[in-house]
């Protein structure tokens, strides 16, 4: 898949373009790709970096970053997307400026948005607009009760099972592997502890099964409270792996909550109930 930044990377060229910002690509968002995919010419993605909504002071948890949202945008059969850098100024600009910049200058004949989809100044564009313009412009309905707000609000009570069934894929947390307190390899369960976005959604607490890649892996988020931990940790345990990570970009998937984080009366009985987590991750079935 072609990544472009600039509208003047994409050669214009019949196109049929989704546009939305697609946080987290959940099954709202792959129905807007898939009707854009289904449509005829080349599918092509128009997304945002930041999200807009930072840009107007709101804070966002985001349920994916960037690198990600463009991997799974890929796997849905995207060839083509453009990534506009949103600012205050392209905020500023007349929907008819932005379909101009945006969408007509790289050959959008056909143009898909979800329900409710809004652009340019003051959110005055819509797809009425799109159609006085030439475009072949098309709404999808959205997929009743799947939203980014609904996912978040599954992602921090720690129902990653119902929360996969809305996104089409488990719910996952990304990081970069940095150094830790290296107490799991004391215990004999050595963990990568990632360093995560501090604007990324990290879901509630506790104690989860996964996997990274084709590799299973038990996953503790939180404070450690056996050992007086008060700093938020992501740490996730690879079983039946042996190598060095530090510093790799880790996308964990989270299938299952299995139990809170907890005091325990003695490092043994820590020992022992993380060697039951690592058998229940290993009979874990993946959700979705």
């Amino acid at each position: 898949m072609n990544v472009a930044r600039s509208a003047a990377d994409l050669e214009a060229r019949p196109r049929a373009v989704a546009i939305g910002t697609f946080d987290g690509v959940h099954l709202g968002h792959r129905a807007v790709v898939q009707a854009a995919v289904a449509a005829g010419p080349r599918p092509t993605v128009v997304t945002f970096d930041p999200h807009p909504r930072t840009v107007l002071g709101n804070r966002v948890e985001l349920l994916a970053t960037v690198e990600r949202r463009l991997e799974v945008l890929a796997e849905a059969g995207v060839e083509d997307v453009l990534l506009v850098e949103f600012t205050p100024e392209i905020a500023a600009l007349a929907p008819e400026e932005f379909a101009a910049q945006y969408l007509l200058d790289i050959g959008a004949q056909t143009v898909v948005a979800g329900v409710g989809f809004r652009f340019g100044r003051r959110r005055a564009g819509d797809v009425d607009l799109l159609r006085r313009l030439g475009i072949d412009a098309r709404q999808v309905p959205l997929v009743e009760g799947v939203s980014s707000t609904r996912i978040r609000q599954l992602a921090h009570a720690g129902d990653v099972e119902q929360a996969a069934l809305l996104l089409g894929r488990p719910l996952e947390v990304e990081g970069v592997v940095v150094s830790g307190d290296q107490r799991g390899g004391t215990l004999g369960f050595p963990t990568a502890n990632l360093s995560v976005g501090r604007d990324l959604l990290v879901p509630g607490f506790g104690i989860y099964a996964g996997a990274v890649g084709d590799r299973r892996a038990a996953v503790s988020i939180g404070v450690n409270p056996h050992y007086g931990g008060t700093e938020r940790r992501v740490e996730a345990y690879l079983l039946d792996w042996a190598g060095d990570i530090y510093g790799k970009r880790l996308v964990v998937e989270l299938w299952q909550r299995l139990r809170d984080e907890r005091v325990f009366a003695s490092e043994e009985e820590l020992v022992a109930q993380i060697a039951r987590d690592v058998a229940q991750t290993r009979a874990a079935t993946r959700p979705v």
